[in-house]
């Protein structure tokens, strides 16, 4: 039998090790700032200021604004086993807020990474908290012709509907 030699504390070990780490946090760095960028887009199509999403605390303030829920929610997101509840809750009232359903809360809580470049970056309008409780998809009238003003479609100011 070889008896190895070997030391843990070597320079050669210490050196891996280091070099590991420094590839593993390159990737790690590159995800959350693609996060942070949709993140700071989604902020400023709400109308909020996007360097909110740099911020830790005040960027759940942003959100809970957003999609209208009152500012002490907040607290109940440092309640351990309640916080998963209610950021999940509040994520899900933000994709609906922008018309998107639960399959897109989904993507957001899972897949972040990709999810909020495509909402803040998309083609996605912010309906407002109001969209949030209506379901997250606007209404759809039968009996308005005009689908661009879905809230009054008697209105002077809608275009006339085309054929």
């Amino acid at each position: 039998m070889q008896n190895y030699d070997y030391d843990p504390n070597s320079a050669g070990a210490v050196a891996g090790v280091m070099a590991l780490i420094g590839v593993m946090l390159v990737p790690i760095i590159i995800f959350i700032l693609i996060t942070v960028i949709g993140k700071w887009k989604v902020y400023e199509k709400a109308g909020k200021p996007g360097w909110a999403a740099l911020i830790p605390i005040y960027t759940w303030i942003v959100m809970l604004e957003i999609v209208g829920k009152p500012i002490w929610w907040v607290i109940l997101f440092f309640i351990p086993c309640v916080n998963i509840i209610f950021i999940i809750w509040t994520i899900n009232l933000l994709s609906k807020s922008y018309g998107q359903s639960e399959g897109f809360t989904i993507g957001l809580v899972l897949l972040g990474v990709i999810f909020w470049p495509i909402l803040g970056f998309g083609s996605y309008q912010y309906l407002g908290p109001s969209a949030a409780e209506a379901g997250g998809l606007r209404p759809k009238d039968p009996f308005n012709p005009n689908p661009n003003n879905y809230q009054d479609p008697f209105s002077n100011n809608n275009p006339p509907p085309q054929a």
